[in-house]
């Protein structure tokens, strides 16, 4: 197969005030579409082969505004399912739970729609992603563009290198930011990380 894309959607204004966004359908912000419009030129240099996205508005909007067409929306996209921690920031958390961390703790449950997820229910998520992503008939410099949210491509990164999904703590990223993932001497690699272009 060829490279994966990775695209974190743009800026809304709870990922500006740092809370946990996981089913909440938040809009884009005047400054998150800028920061999908900066994608632009880099997606349209690559060789798109094919392109999923999450079903959130927010991912939805960045996948129209980047230039991508035939997106094939795919619910394994969607952000961790943060349960009972929905819209609340990693600070207000910590004044009960002062040791708490996502990556390994996972989240209080939520209601029975949204019972929130472990970090193995959403690494399981991102293998079958990534099981969909491989069997896209890629070659040469086609790339597979997946449009997403940041706690969930971090654990899709730390998947595609055999890691458990609690190594997704060790790859920052920021919205409306680009990452590569590739292959070297056949092995899994990350080409490129949270790349964002200049304003």
């Amino acid at each position: 197969m060829g490279d994966l894309l990775l695209v974190r959607h743009g800026e809304t204004e709870w990922s500006r005030s740092g809370r946990h966004t996981g089913w909440t359908d938040v809009p884009l912000t005047a400054h998150g579409r800028e920061e999908a419009r900066r994608l632009a030129p880099l997606v349209r240099s690559l060789r798109v082969r094919a392109a999923f996205a999450s079903p959130r508005q927010r991912a939805r909007e960045t996948a129209a505004l980047i230039g991508l067409t035939d997106v094939r929306i795919d619910p394994d996209l969607q952000e961790w399912d943060y349960g009972g921690y929905e819209g609340i920031t990693t600070a207000r958390i910590q004044r009960e739970r002062p040791q708490w961390f996502l990556f390994t703790d996972g989240v209080a449950p939520g209601p029975p729609e949204h019972p929130g997820e472990s970090p193995e229910q959403v690494g399981a998520r991102a293998d079958r992603m990534l099981a969909k992503a491989r069997a896209v008939p890629a070659a040469g410099e086609e790339v597979v563009v997946l449009v997403s949210h940041g706690h969930f491509l971090r654990v899709l990164a730390a998947r595609w290198l055999g890691l458990p999904a609690s190594a997704g703590a060790l790859f920052r990223l920021g919205t409306g930011a680009l990452c590569r993932l590739g292959t070297e001497h056949e092995r899994p690699v990350i080409a490129g990380w949270n790349v964002r272009p200049a304003a």
